[in-house]
């Protein structure tokens, strides 16, 4: 594993820099369907929350700002219709698209990591 240590860690460092927030990947992924309105984005994340006993739910105003992020770092785009009642919604770019493909096997192995952590923490009580 010597010498591609520096840049490996350079670029997880980069990935783990573009996923920062606590709502970012929520936001990645709620939009992997397509574009989304930011009212059913809000909706969506919040009812994930609530279906998994989260003890805090997303507000608009830290939507907004994961948002903001996201189009600055490329990974999504805001599309806003003109009129009196103009609906913005947001989208995925294709690096956005990729990084939440990437994420994909970080996940499955935090899946395990927490299944393994409970059944040690089980052994530990006798369960």
């Amino acid at each position: 594993m010597e010498g591609w240590e520096i840049p490996y860690r350079h670029s997880v460092q980069t990935a783990l820099d573009l996923l920062r927030g606590r709502w970012t990947v929520a936001v990645l992924a709620g939009l992997a369907r397509g574009e989304t309105p930011f009212k059913e984005l809000l909706a969506s994340i919040n009812d994930v929350e609530k279906r998994t006993d989260r003890d805090r739910l997303l507000s608009n105003r830290v939507l907004s700002d994961t948002l903001q992020r996201a189009r600055e770092d490329g990974l999504i785009e805001r599309h806003a219709e003109s009129g009196n009642f103009a609906t913005v919604s947001y989208v995925l770019t294709p690096t956005g698209r990729s990084l939440l493909r990437a994420i994909r096997p970080l996940a499955e192995w935090a899946q395990g990591y927490q299944a393994e952590r409970h059944a040690d923490e089980a052994d530990r009580r006798g369960v």
